[in-house]
């Protein structure tokens, strides 16, 4: 399985740097995962954020690609619905010529309504909105629909979809499932085979809810603020423009580090990598996993700390995760859901 880096480029107002100066340190972040040996570097769609969180992945995206030499440029997601699809698949196709065929495509359906509203976009029936949307993506592309095409024949796809109707969908598609789930993985199982494709094609990738430190113990404190930021952000967003009572804030004391009784994900777990890399096995075992996906930052994190991480996933992880599933070697390219996050398609 491959490790890569997910960008937000979310910049609080608390911890607020010059815009232009944080698009330029994201990016030397990205050449850094990339001269590490980090598999991927991805990127992720949200509209109307206090805190600027990226509205344009594939438009970054292309200024990764056009920085990096070796890693895949990913998305984790964009929202199609927003979007026509003869744009997205100009666009997409543009980011895979510019990186040489590295592109990931993630999609998902999204959750907030004023995002919807923002782009005249009907949040009603958006399910099977970006059903449809995705299968005219695939045939812009494979008919010629719009110039140039991507190099990749086909563009890896996938499904950025938490419950079972999403699973299903991403398996009708005959699409990579953007979630490590055991519960749902039959049920997309199911869906492939309804969609006529072979159930063992299945793939599957997620984010993780991960940071890797030297010394967990001291950087949670450090954490935790931007932790409860973007918990917050997540909540508060999740019931905007849907006339709902808005959830009480979190701070930053209410957030467990440790993983409940059954095993499953913390909200964060920040740990070392030893630690991490037995997690992540445990937690994958017999699941055809592809990549697995951790934040770069939580919420303008400090760049020593953002730094670190980068470097023991890129570096020290994947010879772990190397070590604990047989193989001896380091893994080729090296290279759960959130907690609270939206069940929503669209994964962060």
């Amino acid at each position: 399985m491959d490790v890569g880096i997910l960008f937000d480029l979310r910049n609080p107002d608390a911890w607020h740097r010059p815009w232009a100066d944080h698009y330029a340190r994201s990016l030397e972040f990205c050449e850094e995962a990339d001269r590490r040996g980090a598999a991927g570097v991805w990127f992720t769609e949200h509209h109307l954020f206090e805190d600027g969180y990226l509205p344009s992945p594939l438009t970054f995206a292309a200024a990764a690609a056009a920085r990096t030499r070796r890693v895949r440029i990913g998305t984790a997601v964009v929202l199609p619905n927003l979007h026509k699809p003869a744009q997205l698949a100009e666009d997409a196709a543009v980011v895979d010529l510019i990186s040489g065929g590295r592109l990931e495509l993630g999609m998902g359906a999204g959750y907030r309504v004023p995002e919807y509203r923002l782009f005249d976009a009907e949040f009603d029936g958006r399910f099977s909105r970006i059903e449809r949307n995705i299968r005219e993506i695939r045939r812009l592309w494979e008919e010629g629909g719009v110039t140039p095409g991507p190099i990749q024949r086909p563009v890896p796809l996938w499904g950025g979809f938490y419950g079972p109707r999403g699973a299903r969908i991403a398996g009708r598609l005959g699409i990579g499932h953007l979630h490590i789930s055991h519960e749902l993985f039959d049920v997309y199982r199911a869906g492939l085979a309804e969609g006529g494709h072979d159930p063992e094609s299945a793939r599957v990738s997620d984010l993780l809810p991960v940071i890797l430190a030297d010394d967990p113990e001291a950087a949670w404190p450090r954490v935790a603020p931007h932790l409860a930021h973007q918990m917050n952000t997540y909540r508060q967003g999740s019931v905007e423009g849907t006339g709902h009572a808005s959830p009480p804030l979190l701070t930053a004391d209410q957030f467990p580090d440790r993983p409940g009784e059954d095993g499953s994900w913390a909200t964060l777990e920040i740990l070392t990598p030893e630690d991490a890399a037995v997690r992540i096995h445990e937690r994958t075992k017999g699941l055809p996993v592809k990549h697995l996906i951790f934040w770069s930052s939580i919420a303008g994190m400090p760049d020593d700390l953002v730094a670190r991480n980068i470097e023991l996933i890129s570096e020290r992880l994947p010879v772990l995760l190397a070590e604990l599933s047989g193989t001896g070697t380091e893994p080729s390219g090296t290279g759960a859901v959130l907690p609270g996050t939206p069940q929503d398609g669209s994964p962060r």
